[in-house]
């Protein structure tokens, strides 16, 4: 045996042994993993010497293997591009077929590229009867890409707190809802005959004109947490009904809007509550969420309590998702979405650009479909709801549009990241959230970094790299010019980089395919404000994102040529702290 079929068969054996099969993010879903693989696909350089190179090493290999340990093999076949597929003795996990193709890789200069022989699957689809009039989870244009998601995890194991107007027992979504408690105080507003107590479901909400003040219209009960609940956890695959965005997770229903409303001293009750926290004259929640929905708010920048509130949720670990508002104004001026710490959600149509109600901002993180109602009820948020204009009636399913129904699918796509990787804090989750976004397909100036893309979300979540994903790279200094530019050849790749002082600035250069779009995502430190720009190979800037302290920049280009453009992406200290960012990079 030669030297070099040796050391490769060494490799390949102690890949096979020391790969752990332990996922470091702690236990997910079955359904996150990949299925596992019996087969590698390797290719070697060369043309026909290459194959005739290939043939003797594998097979002395595959010899060889027979008197060792673990893994044997033989060559199944060549396939169109002359690779041969390798047939192991067994089946393997995602993480250990990763291994051992990167160990054939190392071992022999000679091999182009090794790589697992994945089993794909098709693409869950609900078979619930009004599945497909949720555009807003599959349409390529707007939807949340959710199918994709599914394949690798529903939320289950998560708990998503609705703080809204309770719940109705509706048919298609009670099993998914547990504990809940409800937290108004006032008889009015409660509308229930009581106050605090431990039954969260929705009397209703109708109030006579004039009742919420002088010159209010009548208005019927809204049904409002029902929908959004719905939004988040409907039950799935049971033939009926609507599909939830996270219907592996569960829905805790906690009661704070009722009559005209609700007082944020309850509110901010109920987020410490609801994350587990201590609230006097309170019995302790035995549900405590990971994930808090505020799909309410009003005027006024954030105030003392409720950002007190959301500090404590945070600290335990919580995810706040609040809506940005229906006033088609600056974000900044409305409360809670102005608070610090949460994710604010910007809503968008059915073709992808700024419902006309929405508010936006430099505080708007994302944005999700809401829906626009205004010429089709379809192009709304179809959801559970009840029939009563007053008092209860009977389940419904319908349309309602609003970032009050934004809101819910980013909640139910965070419960889809927790549940795939349950050690994500706060910030790690809002970063990859907001780097793993795509572009806008219509105008939505202000709307936070993209659109969310469910799939994308979840794939940042189990390390997959937010914007970037794929190949992690780490900065190579120095790198301070377009001259001495850093190659960036993986596509996707996350590139791990640091501004060391107040003078630093980092350059890489990247080859964009003909036809290709770059999309080049940076999250500098909460502290500090990094500007992204981008030149072409003459070095005149074509594109740039200079958000402020802590905000994710992202800035996008396309290559309308025929052939490959060399750009140069810039990562510039503008102020704040110096620390470490990361840039995603994908075409």
């Amino acid at each position: 045996m030669s030297l070099r079929v040796r050391s490769l068969l060494l490799a390949l054996v102690a890949a096979s042994v020391c790969t752990p099969n332990v996922w470091a993010g702690g236990m997910a879903e079955a359904a996150a993993a990949a299925p596992p693989t019996d087969r590698l696909i390797v290719q070697y350089r060369g043309g026909s010497a290459g194959a005739t190179r290939a043939d003797r090493n594998v097979m002395a290999m595959a010899h060889a293997a027979a008197n060792q340990r673990g893994v044997q093999f033989n060559v199944l076949r060549r396939n169109a591009f002359g690779a041969l597929v390798l047939k192991l003795d067994r089946r393997v996990d995602e993480a250990e077929a990763g291994a051992l193709a990167r160990a054939l890789a190392a071992a022999d200069a000679d091999i182009e590229y090794a790589e697992p022989d994945r089993i794909l699957r098709i693409q869950l689809t609900p078979n619930d009867a009004r599945y497909l009039d949720q555009w807003h989870y599959y349409e390529a244009t707007a939807g949340l890409n959710l199918p994709a998601a599914w394949d690798k995890t529903t939320g289950t194991g998560v708990r998503v707190a609705v703080i809204d107007t309770g719940y109705r027992p509706h048919a298609d979504l009670a099993a998914n809802l547990v504990g809940g408690y409800d937290f108004i105080g006032d008889t009015f507003v409660a509308n229930d005959g009581s106050g605090r107590d431990s039954d969260a479901s929705d009397p209703g909400d109708a109030a006579a004109a004039g009742e919420c003040g002088a010159g209010t219209p009548a208005s019927s009960s809204s049904w409002h947490g029902t929908h959004v609940a719905g939004t988040i956890a409907a039950v799935t695959n049971n033939a009926s009904g609507v599909a939830g965005v996270a219907y592996g997770a569960k829905v805790v229903p906690v009661r704070v809007l009722g009559k005209c409303g609700g007082y944020t001293s309850d509110i901010a009750d109920a987020i410490v509550w609801s994350s587990g926290g201590t609230v006097t004259g309170v019995p302790a929640n035995a549900y405590p969420a990971k994930v808090l929905n505020l799909s309410l708010g009003g005027g006024g920048s954030c105030d003392t309590t409720t950002q007190n509130a959301i500090n404590s949720a945070r600290s335990r670990g919580s995810v706040v998702v609040v809506a940005a508002g229906n006033s088609n104004a600056d974000a900044a001026n409305f409360s809670p979405a102005s608070c610090t710490g949460v994710i604010s959600v910007a809503a968008v149509n059915r073709s992808g650009g700024r419902a006309y109600y929405s508010n936006y901002g430099s505080v708007v993180d994302v944005a999700a479909p809401g829906g626009d109602m205004r010429t089709n009820s379809a192009d709304g948020i179809l959801s559970t709801l009840n029939s009563g204009s007053g008092a209860p009636g009977a389940d419904v399913l319908a349309y309602y549009q609003g970032t009050s129904m934004a809101s819910p699918h980013v909640a139910g796509v965070v419960a889809l990241m927790l549940a795939a990787n349950p050690a994500l804090t706060p910030d790690e989750v809002e970063s990859r959230l907001k780097t793993s976004t795509r572009a806008f397909p219509a105008t939505c100036s202000q709307c936070g970094t993209g659109l969310v893309d469910a799939n994308a979300a979840v794939t940042a979540a189990t390390g997959g790299g937010g914007g970037g994903g794929g190949t992690v790279v780490a900065e190579v200094e120095s790198n301070n010019t377009r001259s001495t530019a850093q190659l960036i050849s993986a596509n996707p790749a996350t590139v791990q980089g640091r501004i060391a002082s107040t003078t630093d600035t980092d350059y890489y250069r990247v080859s964009l395919a003909a036809g290709k779009t770059l999309t080049s995502t940076l999250t500098p430190p909460t502290t500090a404000d990094y500007d992204l720009y981008i030149y072409n190979a003459s070095g005149t800037q074509i594109a740039s994102s200079t958000n402020g302290t802590g905000a994710v920049d992202k800035a996008t280009v396309v290559n309308s040529g025929t052939s490959a453009a060399t750009v140069y992406v810039r990562v510039r200290y503008y102020g704040g702290g110096v620390g470490n960012y990361t840039l995603g990079l994908s075409q």
